[in-house]
């Protein structure tokens, strides 16, 4: 297993490998940056093929975190989490527990809150565990719809700019994956007067959609070919590499995704194909700008107020590419870039209230095992 040899590897500030084989536990979390605050980013549960799949991932996605943050405007750094294993076969409190425990042990330089395989109520347990979990605005216990809200205003930004339309009416939409997100874009979606197709490995899940939303339902691995006017993908990564892009047959790619390019090189591929690409992590930053806001404060329409925002930047992306001649990812990733060269001090915000987190910035790859961790009190709600 080689973290510093991975070609995901950014000069990542620290990674730490996380095991308890009293629960089960395998996870990995790393640390990409603390430049603009403390490292914010959610914990995915996945059954990764090997430990360097993981490794791959978990420092990918810490370093989109970075920059979702930095062009969000947050002062936060960036962070992720994975656990190996299927959520819902292999996820148990106690491995959720000493993944708290492990979350608890970095005081703070990683806070984390839920992401793909993981639930509110997921992070309810770690939170039995450790101060810096997150995700708990609604009193219900249910997501603030914000990714999903920054993907629609995305989208509608995207389709200005491509089809110089300002409505979706009419429009074909080929969502990959509804899960939570893509579900409640397929609500907006179809509010606006949008026509759904749809394709998800969950059966149950494609024939919700169709029924509630009349979607069409296609196979997984055909839908970047369907004819429509936008592509949205919101499953995994690596949707867009060398043969997909060559079989996309909508101009435009606007979904909730992270790592949507299989290679940053993939960005080039897309704008000499004449397709919009809205890079992920500009797009998707509903739900991190969601739980940056957390804490006593709270105010659902004051945070889906700065979402909407996402429209702007993604407009001024647009703008920029084409006045430059470069793709979008680039431009994105200069604006990240910029930002964070200013490192300007961390300021605090709603999250931090009540807790005072360590952001030294040690350059370290740690390997623990929970014999390591001295065992924390359960901490309550």
């Amino acid at each position: 297993m080689a973290i510093l040899d991975s070609p995901y590897f950014d000069d990542h500030e620290q990674t730490v490998c996380c095991r308890d084989p009293v629960s089960g536990l395998t996870a990995y979390i790393a640390i990409h940056s603390t430049t603009l605050g403390s490292a914010l980013g959610g914990c995915r549960m996945w059954p990764y093929a090997s430990e360097q799949d993981a490794i791959d991932d978990v420092l990918r996605l810490s370093r989109g975190m970075t920059y979702k943050a930095a062009v969000a405007g947050l002062d936060f750094g960036g962070g992720k989490s994975v656990i190996i294993g299927h959520p819902r076969d292999d996820k148990s409190i106690d491995l959720l527990l000493a993944m708290g425990r492990f979350v608890e042990s970095l005081g703070g330089r990683y806070q984390t809150a839920e992401d793909v395989g993981t639930s509110v109520a997921d992070m309810a347990v770690l939170r039995r565990e450790t101060r810096y979990a997150h995700g708990f605005t609604n009193a219900a216990g249910e997501q603030c719809p914000a990714t999903a809200f920054g993907v629609f205003v995305g989208l509608r930004a995207a389709v200005r700019n491509a089809l110089e339309r300002d409505d979706l009416n009419g429009l074909r939409v080929a969502v990959q994956g509804v899960g939570n997100v893509g579900m409640r874009l397929c609500r907006y979606l179809t509010e606006a007067g949008a026509r759904l197709v749809v394709a998800d490995p969950n059966e149950a899940a494609a024939n919700s959609a169709a029924n509630e939303f009349g979607a069409k339902v296609v196979a997984t691995d055909t839908i970047h070919r369907v004819a429509a006017d936008i592509f949205a993908p919101c499953a995994l990564g690596g949707i867009l590499n060398d043969q997909t892009i060559i079989e996309l047959a909508a101009p435009i790619v606007a979904g909730a995704a992270n790592n949507q390019l299989a290679e940053k090189r993939h960005g080039a591929r897309l704008r000499e194909r004449g397709v919009l690409y809205a890079p992920d992590y500009v797009i998707n930053a509903g739900g991190l700008i969601d739980v940056a806001h957390e804490g006593p404060e709270y105010d659902q329409r004051r945070v889906l107020d700065e979402v909407a925002g996402i429209a702007d930047t993604l407009t001024s992306i647009f703008r920029r590419s084409d006045e430059d001649g470069v793709p979008t990812n680039i431009v994105a990733d200069r604006l990240a870039e910029a930002r964070l060269r200013r490192d300007p001090p961390p300021r605090q915000t709603p999250l931090d209230e009540g807790i005072r987190a360590d952001i030294r910035r040690p350059v370290a790859t740690t390997t623990c095992s929970s014999r390591l961790l001295k065992k924390s009190s359960h901490l309550q709600l």
